[in-house]
C-alpha cells in the first residue's frame, strides 16, 4: 500500500459511519437529481452573456467569489462545475451529519439527499456559471459553526469561515445562524439532562458567547475586507439587490419597517407551496418530521425535567421569536432584497434538523422508537423524492425556454435581416419582452416552478442584451441592439406605439437610422 493510500484509509477510518454515509448520499443522489442540468449547456437569462465570466462581483459585495470560481476555469463547463458543486455539498453534508451527531447511518443517507435535492439547488444550477462558488460558500458556512466549538481559537476560525462564506455570497449567512442556534439550543438541554450548571466557564452560556463572537466578528471582518477590495480597485457597491445599503437596515426605520416583513414571509413561504412543499407528498412527509421531531422533544422535555423549569419557557418563546429572522437575516441586512429562491437554501434546515432530532427519539423515547424511526425515514425518502421531481420538471421547462427562444430568435432574425434598407450594424431598437398577444403562454409547470428562479417562465430573452447574447452564440449573428437607455424615448415615441407586435408584418421599421422591432404586446 502506497504512502497516500495508507494517509487516505487512516483519514476516512477516523470519520464515523453517519459522516461517510452524509457525503456519500449526498454526492450519488446530487448526481442521480442534477445529471440532466450537468449533462447539457442550457442557459438561462443571465447565462446568455456569462459564457466566460471572471466572476469580479466586487460591487455586489463577493469579493471572494472570483478565486472561489477559479478552480473550474471562467468558463460555463456544466459538467466541471456540477462535479466539483456537488463535492462541496458532499463535504457539507458531512460536516453536518457531525455538527448534528446523527445516530444512524440511514439519517445521514437523507441528510446528505435531502441537502442535495432542496430545489434552492436547481435554481442555482439554472446560474450553473456560478454554482461552484456559491457552494464552495455554503461549506464555508456550515464549517464556520462546527469549528467555533472547536478549542480556543475555534470561535475565531469560525469568523475567518464565515467571513469569507459571506465573500462569495452572503446569502448563507442565515445558515450559519440557523444552526449556531440549535447548537446553543442543543447545549441548553444537554447541560440540563446532565445536571451540568448552566452558567459554569465550560457551559451552554460559553457556547452561546461563543457563538456570538463568531457570528459579530464574522460579520465585521468580512465588512473590512469589503471596504479594502473596494478602496484597492477604486469601486462602489452597486445598488443591484439594495447591496449598496448594505447594513444600513439596522441603522435606520428601514429595521423597524423590515422586521414586520421578517415574519410574515416566515408564515407566507411555506404555505405558498412551491420549493419547500412542491406537492401534497411532499407537505405530509415534512409533516412527519416535524411531528416526530416534537415527539421527541416531549420525550426529552419529560427525561430531562425540563418543563418544570422557567428556562424552558424563557429559551422556547426565545426560538420563536428568532427562528424567522435567523432564516430571512438578509432582508434585516438588505431591506429592499428580492429574496427569491436561491436565497432560501437555508430553509433546507427545516426538514434537515427535523430528521437530526427525530434520529435521537431512541435516547428519549424508547417504545415508539421502534415505530417512529421507520415513518422518519420513510418521510425523508419521500420528502426527497418530491424534491428530486420539482428539480427535474424545473430543468425540463428550462430546456423547452432554450427550444422556443431558439425558433423565436431564428424567425426574428431572419425577419431583422430581410428588413428593406437594413445593413449590418444599423442600430436596432428592441424592448426584449415576447407577447403574449401574440405567443400565448406553454409553460405548463408554472404551479411547480413559479418560485424557482431561472427555471421558469416561457423564454430566455427579456432585455435588448438577452437577444444580442442569444443571437451571437446560439445562431452565429451580430446585432447592434441599443442599450436600454437609449431605448426608452423610442419606447414612448407615436411610431413605436402605433406598431404591431412580431411576427406581424408593421413589427419592423426603420425610424431615422434606427430599426424599430416591436416584441411585446401592442398596447
Amino acid at each position: 500500500m502506497t504512502g497516500m493510500d495508507t494517509f487516505l484509509k487512516s483519514y476516512t477510518e477516523k470519520l464515523s459511519a453517519q459522516v461517510r454515509a452524509a457525503m456519500t448520499g449526498a454526492f450519488v443522489i446530487g448526481l442521480l437529481v442534477h445529471l440532466p442540468a450537468m449533462l447539457s449547456d442550457i442557459p438561462n437569462h443571465d447565462g446568455l452573456s456569462s459564457m466566460y465570466f471572471d466572476q469580479n462581483m466586487i460591487t455586489s459585495g463577493r469579493w471572494f467569489l472570483m478565486i472561489a470560481c477559479g478552480a473550474s476555469s471562467y468558463f460555463t463547463v456544466p459538467w466541471v462545475i456540477g462535479l466539483l458543486g456537488l463535492l462541496y455539498l458532499a463535504l457539507a453534508a458531512g460536516v453536518l451529519a457531525d455538527l448534528l451527531q446523527l445516530r444512524s447511518v440511514r439519517a445521514g443517507i437523507l441528510t446528505g439527499g435531502l441537502l442535495v435535492a432542496f430545489p434552492a439547488l436547481a435554481s442555482t444550477f439554472a446560474y450553473v456559471f456560478t454554482l461552484d462558488g456559491y457552494m464552495c460558500g455554503l461549506l464555508l458556512a456550515v464549517c464556520a459553526v462546527r469549528l467555533t466549538s472547536a478549542g480556543k481559537w475555534g470561535p475565531l476560525w469560525g469568523a475567518l469561515c464565515l467571513a469569507f462564506s459571506m465573500g462569495i455570497y452572503q446569502a448563507y449567512l442565515p445558515f450559519a445562524i440557523v444552526l449556531s442556534i440549535y447548537v446553543v439550543l442543543r447545549a441548553f438541554g444537554d447541560a440540563s439532562v446532565s445536571d451540568e450548571s448552566v452558567g459554569n466557564g465550560t457551559g451552554p452560556v460559553r457556547v452561546l458567547v461563543n457563538h456570538l463572537i463568531m457570528g459579530v466578528s464574522g460579520f465585521a471582518l468580512y465588512y473590512v475586507i469589503l471596504r479594502i477590495f473596494l478602496l484597492i480597485q477604486g469601486k462602489e457597491l452597486d445598488t443591484y439587490q439594495g447591496i449598496d445599503r448594505l447594513g444600513e437596515g439596522a441603522a435606520d426605520a428601514t429595521f423597524l419597517r423590515a422586521i414586520p416583513h421578517v415574519y410574515t414571509d416566515f408564515v407566507k413561504y411555506p404555505l405558498s407551496g412551491g420549493s419547500l412543499i412542491p406537492n401534497a407528498f411532499a407537505g405530509i412527509g415534512l409533516a412527519m418530521l416535524l411531528v416526530a421531531a416534537a415527539m421527541t422533544f416531549f420525550g426529552r422535555l419529560r427525561k430531562g425535567g425540563w418543563l418544570k423549569k422557567p428556562l424552558f419557557y424563557v429559551l422556547f418563546f426565545l426560538t420563536l421569536a428568532a427562528l424567522p429572522p435567523a432564516l430571512n437575516g438578509i432582508l434585516l441586512i438588505t431591506p429592499s432584497v428580492n429574496y427569491h429562491l436561491i436565497m432560501r437554501y437555508a430553509w433546507v434546515l427545516i426538514p434537515l434538523l427535523a430528521l437530526a432530532y427525530a434520529d435521537q427519539a431512541g435516547d428519549f423515547r424508547e417504545k415508539t422508537a421502534g415505530i417512529l424511526f421507520p415513518a422518519v425515514l420513510t418521510a425523508g425518502a419521500v420528502l426527497i423524492f418530491c424534491y428530486g421531481l420539482a428539480d427535474n420538471i424545473g430543468y425540463a421547462n428550462l430546456q423547452k425556454k432554450y427550444e422556443k427562444t431558439y425558433g423565436y430568435c431564428l424567425r426574428l432574425l431572419d425577419r431583422i435581416e430581410q428588413t428593406e434598407g437594413y445593413y449590418r450594424g444599423m442600430p436596432v431598437a428592441i424592448i426584449g419582452v415576447v407577447g403574449d398577444e401574440s405567443y400565448p403562454e406553454t409553460d405548463l409547470t408554472g404551479k411547480v416552478t413559479d418560485g424557482m428562479i431561472g427555471l421558469n417562465g416561457d423564454y430566455l430573452v427579456y432585455t435588448g442584451e438577452n437577444y444580442g447574447s442569444f443571437l451571437k452564440n446560439y445562431l452565429g449573428a451580430t446585432v447592434n441592439f441599443l442599450p436600454v437607455e437609449e431605448v426608452t424615448d423610442i419606447y414612448y415615441s407615436p411610431e413605436y406605439r402605433e406598431m404591431d407586435s412580431f411576427p406581424a408584418a408593421s413589427a419592423l421599421r426603420i425610424v431615422d437610422g434606427v430599426l424599430y422591432v416591436k416584441t411585446e404586446n401592442k398596447d
